[in-house]
């Protein structure tokens, strides 16, 4: 189930990860003065941090632990309430949980990330964070977001998982909010295995988030520390391996970006000369989404589930640990009372919408996302032709039950 990085592995990771093995040394931390240590992860994060025109990025181990640092570092923690939507990774839900916060579940329109227009009506006395997620490589629709969260005095996190090098109004996502998180695993963008990354442009929220990720250190010790934890903090530290596959892979983001904005436009196209009665794509909230998958919106639950049948796929709404209704450790969650706090069905327009949409896949070839059918960043003409072939056929098909 890989993302397009994990197609194009090759000599730029290669060679930083062999710098890396060849002196053992293998921590983030060390002395600017030793040869043995390559500076891999603080190259990452300064590298990382100019390509976003942002003052700080902080490398971590996971997306989920980029969250979870970026929430604390908000201030989010026992009863404070976060806006995020019902459909993305359960991580972005479990986070919050993780933390003591309170996750409040908001709906999607039909760019498949956070509608704007519910967001109101679910601010309390409580509410401290809005979380938009970048689903499936599409920007959330910041200015709407953001102008909810400035009548409320609320800040933003950008959940930017999903879609790394993806761009809003001409900038990088991630510096819209006062935070953005950022995921390396495998079904990602660029990929280390695991791995996470946390840009901001607030020192004050850098240097809180820092101390979460290690054990409460303000940044940027290279060594050991004792007496000077400003807060207390966990190990979500990124390893000096990590860092320098990330490096190499960084290197080949706008050729990786080029090739999946090519090949989408190219599947699109084909699609859309077919004219399939019934069906249209998904709202783009910008053109400078990172173009990793294709969705398509039928206008009959029933047709999309045909369809997605006979291509081997399924609708998104099937999509697992992606929709709310699928996941059983966040409906078990309860208040203080023991009522459940969430339930099936609570979120009724992101249920419809999801239940006439297919996900196919561009470069993030992942079944858990509903995008088990399509093409890869490395596909051919004859591969992505045949590809649409199939989906068209399919499609009429499905519109005679």
């Amino acid at each position: 189930m890989p993302g397009p990085g994990s197609f194009l592995i090759g000599e730029e990771e290669r060679r930083h990860v062999a710098e890396v093995m060849e002196t053992g040394y293998l921590s983030r931390y060390g002395s600017e003065t030793d040869p043995r240590f390559k500076r891999k992860v603080v190259t990452l994060e300064r590298l990382f941090a100019e390509r976003s025109g942002v003052r700080h990025a902080l490398a971590v181990n996971g997306g989920t632990g980029a969250i979870m640092a970026s929430l604390v570092a908000l201030g989010v923690g026992p009863g404070v309430e976060v806006l995020v939507p019902g459909y993305t990774f359960v991580a972005s839900i479990s986070a919050v949980l993780a933390v003591g916060g309170i996750p409040i579940l908001a709906e999607m329109d039909e760019s498949l990330t956070m509608d704007p227009g519910d967001l109101e009506g679910k601010i309390t006395g409580r509410t401290r964070v809005i979380m938009p997620v970048h689903m499936l490589g599409n920007p959330s629709a910041m200015d709407a977001i953001n102008a909810v969260a400035r009548r409320h005095k609320l800040l933003v996190l950008e959940d930017c998982c999903q879609a790394l090098g993806a761009t809003y109004r001409g900038k990088a996502i991630g510096t819209y909010g006062d935070i953005g998180a950022f995921s390396l695993n495998i079904n990602k963008t660029i990929t280390s295995g695991d791995g996470g990354i946390i840009i901001t442009d607030d020192t004050g929220i850098y240097e809180r988030a820092f101390a979460y990720h290690d054990q409460g250190h303000k940044p940027l010790r290279m060594g050991l520390e004792i007496g000077k934890r400003s807060i207390l903090g966990i190990n979500l530290r990124m390893n000096e391996l990590s860092g320098a596959f990330a490096l190499g892979q960084l290197e080949k983001l706008d050729r990786i970006l080029s090739m999946l904005k090519d090949r989408k436009a190219r599947f699109k196209n084909a699609l859309s000369e077919a004219r399939i009665p019934g069906m249209k794509f998904r709202v783009l909230n910008d053109p400078g989404e990172c173009a990793t998958l294709l969705v398509v919106i039928f206008d009959d639950p029933g047709r999309a589930a045909r369809v997605a049948k006979e291509v081997g796929s399924k609708t998104v709404a099937e999509s697992g640990w992606h929709v709310y209704n699928h996941m059983e450790q966040i409906l078990a969650v309860t208040d203080e009372k023991g009522k459940p706090r969430y339930h099936k069905g609570m979120l009724p327009r992101t249920d419809d919408i999801l239940s006439r949409s297919i996900a196919l896949s561009v470069g993030v070839v992942d079944a858990g996302l509903g995008a088990g059918f399509g093409i890869n960043v490395l596909s051919n003409d004859v591969e992505l032709r045949a590809a649409a072939d199939r989906f068209i056929r399919a499609a009429r098909a499905g519109s005679n039950p």
